[in-house]
């Protein structure tokens, strides 16, 4: 409210007589009973600004000054702009401020924030996702004959008129943020859209057959913006990446038989069966997705690879596409990655305090090489990228060649591999040395020269990361010197090794306490004496819905950093047995992958089962 007694300002001269009235402000009850139906975070207009321009608001809010005013009315009168986008511009205000006072000045609530759970979905399948994004508007919830709808830009007459005649109903505007407004649309379209149903699509393949399966993709489209009218082979295959996208899987496997086809995700490192699609369906499928992927539809007698661009609620998803002849047909194995996840910070990847501090201290050497073990999705790109990320600064210069890049790391050379004209990770990192790097990640170790290269480069003074796909820390000593080179090259590089896997972690809704017998506690190597005092957990038989009644949601990495010293730098000369070498190490400190999975056994965060399974090598 504004003081009565307050000095005139310089805005207007009815300011003070305008700015006093509450005569249009909606009653208290009124506002309640509009908050509790429409939306949980309403603001509603105190009624106090009413006939005031929105600068004039923002001038009796402390926002700004009688100069700024008079000076942005000049400014927007010369650019001819309107004065509020120059105040947002400028960063004087930001955009929730303007948007409050719009609210005051309009008389319209304010959205601090969307609850997709109240929004009509019948409203959703009225309005198309591609106008929606493009309006920036999100219809919301119906009464009598009004409509209220989620809006940024009240000035929008020409799309208040589109929605009129889309919904038949009188539209009520609530003002909310640009990034609030493409939240709520990604949300309510992935959680309602009804043109993705894979039981659907698959009951029409069965009753009027594949067609239309060569529609051509130019561009990235958002899943969620195909329509009824699509052929059933797009939808299907639509259906399927949509659903991977949605359990968190990481491949999707489409895989021929006699008499039908099965289709298989793989969640948390684990496959399962979704589906299986009649057999003459798969002919379709393949040539759909080949389509996607632009690879040859016409050839089907050998291996082929691709990629395929798209964006699901906004998200960009790349998937990586392998075909390969079998005898009932092509077998397909898409990899989902999806591009707009956030990269991990090291401290969040499961490392133990103690193990994080001695990794942190090796990746901020100068010189050094740096193999991380493990087998195929392990995870150790992900270590790897985070790796870089927390080293990465303008004073460094570092360079990757990878096979595939997965994603891109701002502030970083990448470079990707290319068979056919000849491109390999040996080639890349010797042209890598003639670019005065930092910090040089070579995706895979696979051969002699590339390992060649690789220490040589650490000898000369760079820090190299590369990967390697062995059982342990200690036996990639014994791949590196088998590969065909010098055990004193190898003791002389090498700074630490990293070997890891990842573990599922229990479902925090559906965990069960329990208490494990000893022979239950023999594979991670722990006693009753040991767990006293702490809650074991074990899956919840059959799951629930949050965990898509798996037990697990999510992974987590567990690990085993071996450090080098004098005494292991020795062994490795000698060219020692790697078991050897691992006891040494364990003697002097050194947590094994089964030890610290057993520590999140302890913690609570994944199961003796899921360590069992994956440190097998170690019992």
């Amino acid at each position: 409210m504004l003081d009565p007694n307050a000095a005139p300002s310089p805005l207007s001269e009815t300011t003070q007589v305008i700015a006093a009235s509450t005569e249009q402000a909606p009653p208290v009850e009124q506002a309640e009973a509009l908050a509790a139906d429409h939306t949980a975070f309403a603001t509603y207009p105190s009624g106090s600004y009413v006939g005031l321009s929105i600068e004039e608001i923002l001038f009796h809010q402390d926002l700004l000054s009688s100069d700024q005013i008079e000076q942005f009315r000049v400014l927007a009168e010369e650019r001819g702009e309107p004065v509020e986008e120059l105040l947002l511009a400028s960063k004087i205000i930001n955009e929730q401020q303007l948007l409050l006072a719009r609210s005051e000045h309009f008389d319209i609530p304010y959205c601090d924030k969307i609850d997709t759970k109240l929004i009509d979905t019948t409203l959703i399948n009225s309005i198309p996702l591609s106008f929606a994004r493009q309006a920036q508007i999100l219809p919301l919830v119906t009464e009598e004959d009004s409509v209220y709808v989620a809006s940024s830009d009240p000035y929008d007459v020409d799309t208040f008129d589109q929605i009129r005649m889309l919904l038949q109903a009188e539209p009520m505007p609530l003002l909310a943020s640009q990034t609030q407004i493409v939240e709520a649309i990604n949300q309510s379209y992935d959680l309602i859209n009804s043109s993705l149903g894979l039981e659907g699509a698959q009951e029409e393949l069965e009753d009027v057959g594949a067609k239309n399966e060569y529609a051509d993709i130019s561009e990235a489209v958002d899943l969620l913006d195909v329509g009824d009218d699509e052929a059933p082979v797009i939808r299907l295959v639509n259906a399927l990446i949509y659903r991977a996208v949605k359990e968190r899987a990481s491949d999707i496997h489409i895989e021929p038989f006699e008499k039908e086809v099965r289709v298989r995700f793989r969640v948390d490192g684990l496959m399962y069966e979704v589906t299986q699609v009649p057999k003459q369906a798969h002919s379709h499928i393949a040539a759909r997705v080949k389509i996607m992927s632009q690879l040859d539809i016409a050839e089907k007698r050998v291996p082929q690879d691709g990629r395929i661009r798209l964006k699901i609620a906004g998200k960009d998803i790349d998937l990586r596409v392998s075909t390969i002849p079998t005898a009932h047909g092509e077998r397909i194995v898409l990899r989902l990655l999806d591009k707009s996840a956030v990269l991990l910070d090291l401290a969040k990847i499961g490392f133990a305090p103690q193990m994080l501090d001695d990794f942190q201290s090796i990746i901020h050497r100068s010189h050094g090489i740096i193999p991380v073990t493990g087998p195929t999705g392990s995870g150790k790109t992900t270590t790897l990228y985070a790796a870089l990320s927390h080293i990465n600064s303008p004073e460094k210069n570092i360079l990757t060649v990878e096979d595939p890049i997965e994603y891109q790391l701002r502030g970083i050379g990448q470079m990707q591999v290319n068979s056919k004209i000849d491109l390999t990770f040996a080639r890349g990192l010797r042209a890598f040395l003639r670019q005065d790097p930092d910090v040089i990640l070579v995706g895979e170790t696979r051969d002699k020269i590339t390992a060649e290269v690789a220490i040589q480069a650490s000898l000369t003074g760079h820090l190299v990361f590369t990967t390697l796909h062995t059982n342990d820390s200690a036996t990639a000593f014994t791949r590196l010197i088998d590969m065909g080179i010098e055990p004193f090259l190898v003791a002389s590089s090498v700074i630490g090794i990293l070997a890891q896997r990842l573990v599922r972690k229990l479902c925090s809704e559906c965990a069960e306490p329990y208490t494990p017998t000893s022979e239950q506690l023999t594979p991670v190597a722990l006693t009753s004496e040991q767990i006293r005092g702490h809650d074991i957990y074990h899956a919840h038989d059959g799951g629930c819905e949050a965990c898509s009644f798996s037990g697990y949601s999510g992974r987590l990495g567990i690990y085993e950093l071996l450090m080098m010293d004098d005494e292991i730098r020795s062994m490795v000369i000698r060219n020692e047995p790697s078991g050897n070498i691992k006891q040494k190490a364990i003697q002097r400190g050194m947590i094994t992958l089964r030890d610290d999975g057993a520590a999140k056994v302890l913690q609570g965060i994944t199961s003796i089962e899921e360590i069992s399974r994956v440190t097998q090598e170690d019992l």
